[in-house]
Formats: structure tokens, C-alpha cells, sequence
């Protein structure tokens, strides 16, 4: 089955789940202070809703990647996306800031299992030359909840209550099962293949953990900027509060077309792809400091850093990929995308110190030596993987 684009259901089936959970992670960015008020909490305290998050992706993805790591892949998935139902429902229905963390700590389990196992299937569902773009169609749907799913859900949280959001996000999430339950074709549990031991121990190769660090290292450099988005447009940028939104619909844009560019190049040249989209990301940091002086400057910038920062996802997640084999594939995707979570936390709280000792100009500066040291991963990465000891082990 598929489109007149030649791209198959099952695909837009991920992309469908993709988008839910996407939604999900970053609506609550818009309802902090609704949410906060609601349990008597700060607006700072109701931030931690958002590590909390992150801090489940990071713990839950290779925990429940092992755990299922037996099963069929759809009902892996179709499971998952019940887990994230009930734990959306368990937002709109906490009486307490703690149990709304304890349901956003549930939901986020599902996450980092989600991507990991559908970046498997995804690259099962096409020809071996086109992997990384499947891939990339999986990851449309993350990015398309960034340009539609949150503003809508912040517009549904000011208009009936942050509660309302929740409720419709697993409304979302109830579609996106039903569309994975009808797509998606059936597939066998991973039998008489490696064990838990072997699936580790491939994990723990030099260029598999090479090609997680590159990723800690590119998002921690994005989210050294990106969190502090706000205050570099409105303090340094001069806009007003009310612009920030709608220029954020550039960031969006810009990881949607950044997103697909990066599957094609890896399907292309996949070292060519890492090495490209790593200083990609590395010059738009450098040369964003002083584009944000200026208005038009600052909206290249934002464009641009969209751009360059989904066009890593498709080269190193499959990366990851190709380091490993059988069950061992999906535990290593979902690492990857506990390491992209992981980037996130490292990048915020760096970014934090540099904005306190250094100002806001700082930023970009500081978060550019984070992708300088990848694209540093990247060359050992390289090098161990194509040397005799390397490959004789693999």
C-alpha cells in the first residue's frame, strides 16, 4: 500500500503516532503558567513538568525497548501508544502536581520506545537506498506537531482550560492507534535470535557509542540556544512578546524541510550526510549571535537553526542503525533518542550558565562548541568503524 508519492501507508501510520506524542512533549511549553496556577505551584516549578518529561524518555526508552524487545513490532507500537493515552488521560485528570508528573513520567516512557522501534520498522518498510529518507517521513510528524499540534493545543488550553488540551492530545493519541492498528502490517515477534547479553554488548561497540554521543552533543548545542529562544528575540532581537509565536512558525518550517533534506543526503552518503549536517548546525550557531542583533537577521536565524537542526536526525539514527543488527536495532534507535533528550537537558542547563555569567549574547557561542565536538565523535566514530579491528569485531 501507498500514496501516489510512492510513500507507503505504514509510514504516514508512524508519522500519525509521531505527531501525537510529538504534541504532547511540547504543548505544556505554552500552558506553564496555567498549569502552575491550577496546583499553586511557580511557573519555574511547573517547568520541571518538562525534565521530568525528558527524564522519562531517557530512563523508559531502553527499559521498555528490552522489555518488548521479544514482541512484534506492531503490537510493540500499539502498546505503547496505549501507554501515552492513558498517561495524556492522567494529565487532564491530576488532582496534584505530583500525579500530573508521575502521568507525564508514564507517558513520556512511551516516547523514546516509539521512535526507536518505528525507525526500525520504517527502514524495513522501504528499499535499503532509502532507509534514512523513511525514516525522516517517520520524524514529519514530530516536526509537523511543532508547526501545527502545539499551537492548536495551546490555543485549546486558553480558550477551555490546560485540561481540555490533554483530553484532545489523547484524543490524538486514540486516532493515532486506530490508524497504526489499520496500516500497519503485521510482522513476527524476534525469535531465536540474540539475547538480552548480546543486544547489550552490541550497545556497548565504540562506534555505537560514538554515534550516541555525537547526538548528546548536536541537540545540547540547539537546546543551549533554542530554550532561551524567547529572551533573545524579545532582548536582543527587540520584537515583541506577541511576535514570538509566529516566528516560530520558521523554526518549524525549517525542521520540516531540514528533516527530509537530511533523509535524502544519508540515503545518498551517510558519512557525507553526518559530517554535512554536524557543520551545518555548527556555522548557523557561529553566525547566529550576530544575526540576532537584527529583526530580519534574527528571522534567517531562526529559519535556519530549524533547518540545521532536524537535518542530523536521519543521519544519525541510522548510524545507529547500521552499528548494530536484529533485536539489537531498535535498543540502539531508542537510545538514540534517549540521547537526543539527554542533549536537551545538557544543552538547557549550559545554556543556563552561559546566559547567568556571560549574557544572552553568549548563547550561540557557547552552544557552537557542542557540535564542534561532534563532528570531532564523528571522525573517531569514522575511524573505528572502518578499521580491521572494527570490523573483525562487528
Amino acid at each position: 500500500m501507498a500514496t501516489r508519492s510512492g510513500i507507503p501507508l505504514p509510514l504516514l501510520a508512524l508519522a500519525a503516532g509521531a505527531f501525537a506524542i510529538g504534541v504532547t512533549e511540547f504543548v505544556i511549553m505554552g500552558l506553564l503558567m496555567q498549569v502552575g496556577a491550577s496546583f499553586g505551584v511557580s511557573t519555574s516549578t511547573a517547568g520541571l513538568l518538562i525534565s521530568g518529561y525528558a527524564l522519562g524518555v531517557v530512563v523508559g526508552a531502553p527499559v521498555l525497548t528490552l522489555a518488548t524487545a521479544r514482541w512484534p513490532h506492531k503490537r510493540t507500537l500499539l502498546v505503547l501508544m496505549a501507554v501515552f493515552v492513558v498517561g495524556n488521560i492522567g494529565c487532564a485528570i491530576a488532582p496534584t502536581y505530583e500525579l500530573m508528573m508521575a502521568a507525564r513520567v508514564v507517558t513520556a516512557f512511551a516516547h523514546g520506545t516509539f521512535f526507536g522501534v518505528g525507525s526500525v520498522v520504517a527502514s524495513n518498510l522501504v528499499a535499503p537506498g532509502r532507509r534514512s529518507s523513511a525514516i525522516a517521513v517517520m520524524f514529519t510528524g514530530l516536526t509537523v506537531a511543532n508547526i501545527l499540534g502545539v499551537p492548536i493545543g495551546t490555543w485549546i488550553g486558553q480558550l477551555a482550560g490546560w485540561r481540555a488540551t490533554f483530553w484532545a492530545v489523547a484524543l490524538v493519541g486514540v486516532l493515532g492507534l486506530a490508524i497504526i492498528a489499520r496500516l500497519l502490517p503485521a510482522d513476527r515477534p524476534e525469535c531465536g535470535g540474540s539475547s538480552m547479553h548480546d543486544d547489550l554488548r552490541a550497545i556497548l561497540r565504540l562506534p555505537v557509542l560514538m554515534g550516541l554521543l555525537m547526538t548528546v552533543l548536536g541537540y545540547a548545542g540547539v537546546f543551549a540556544v533554542f530554550t532561551y529562544i524567547a529572551p533573545l528575540l524579545t532582548q536582543v532581537s527587540g520584537f515583541g512578546a506577541r511576535a514570538i509565536s509566529p516566528i516560530l512558525l520558521l523554526f518549524g518550517g525549517g525542521l520540516v524541510l531540514g528533516n527530509l533534506a537530511g533523509g535524502r543526503l544519508a540515503d545518498r552518503s551517510l558519512v557525507a550526510a553526518i559530517f554535512g549536517t554536524l557543520g551545518l548546525l555548527l556555522a548557523v550557531l557561529l553566525v547566529s549571535g550576530p544575526l540576532f542583533t537584527s529583526r530580519v537577521g534574527a528571522l534567517f536565524a531562526v529559519a535556519a537553526l530549524g533547518f540545521a537542526t532536524f537535518s542530523t536526525v536521519a543521519p544519525l539514527q541510522t548510524w545507529v542503525l547500521r552499528q548494530t543488527r536484529g533485536a539489537a536495532e531498535s535498543l540502539a534507535s531508542s537510545f538514540n533518542i534517549a540521547a537526543f533528550n539527554l542533549g536537551n537537558a545538557i544543552g538547557a542547563w549550559i545554556g543556563g550558565i552561559a546566559l547567568d555569567r556571560l549574557g544572552l549574547l553568549s548563547l550561540t557561542s557557547v552552544a557552537a562548541l557542542f557540535p564542534l565536538a561532534a563532528i570531532v565523535a564523528a571522525g573517531l566514530a569514522v575511524t573505528l568503524q572502518r578499521s580491521p579491528v572494527a570490523r573483525r569485531a562487528a
